[in-house]
């Protein structure tokens, strides 16, 4: 009997970890859309990552069920249980990504209506940055890899320094073209969403590191959305 449940315990703990990545390849996806969205400012992709938003939220809400179930049902312990609770904080950071992707989206279909001016800032090497933080934090969990998950922590860093440049652009622009306020405004947003983003993904590969060594990391104290 106690083979069978452990049995039953294993098998609902694999399909958590399925359903967990399968989030993170959805959300991927919406990061990938939303950095393609700002580079050819298009205002439809755009569209399409709001209107879809919506998937990514059910699928959040399925996994953290599936999580209580388990905890209710199995009362994991030990490095059962940190799985668990690392994946109910991942899951929730994924879909706090995905939030980041719509709100890039939205600052999208508002310049993508204003009279093109030249981009005062390429967002380029910053969405790549924190797209591949993102990809590498999601293979840490798949791989269990410390290291791989411990130089996402060490990139956000990175992300930051781009993002006060992209500030200190946009400022210097709002300045010499007070006429363009509302559409540089929104420039200045999208550089704050995906550095959002980037700490996001950063939080996921801390909750890796909690997961394979028992060891909570706090690399800094990010701001709350």
């Amino acid at each position: 009997m106690e083979k069978r449940i452990r049995k039953h315990f294993s098998r609902e703990l694999e399909k958590i970890k399925k359903l967990i990545l399968s989030l993170g390849t959805l959300v991927e996806e919406r990061v990938r859309m939303a950095t393609k969205a700002i580079e050819n400012n298009d205002a439809i992709l755009a569209q399409r990552i709001i209107k879809s938003d919506f998937e990514v939220d059910e699928m959040e809400v399925d996994i953290e069920e599936e999580c209580l179930k388990v905890l209710a049902l199995h009362q994991p312990v030990a490095v059962d249980l940190r799985f668990i609770i690392a994946v109910i904080k991942i899951n929730n950071e994924l879909e706090r990504i995905g939030d980041q992707a719509v709100n890039i989206a939205e600052r999208v279909g508002v310049t993508a209506k204003s009279e093109q001016m030249e981009m005062f800032f390429d967002y380029s090497a910053m969405g790549e940055k924190a797209q591949a933080m993102l990809k590498l934090s999601l293979d840490a969990l798949v791989k269990m890899d410390y290291d791989q998950a411990f130089n996402v922590v060490m990139m956000d860093d990175e992300v930051d320094a781009i993002k006060e440049q992209a500030y200190d652009r946009i400022k210097k622009a709002i300045g010499d073209h007070p006429d363009k306020i509302g559409y540089l405004i929104n420039l200045l947003l999208i550089s704050r969403h995906l550095e959002r983003l980037a700490d996001h993904a950063t939080n996921i590969a801390e909750e890796v590191i909690y997961l394979i060594e028992g060891e909570i990391v706090r690399h800094a104290q990010h701001d709350q959305d």
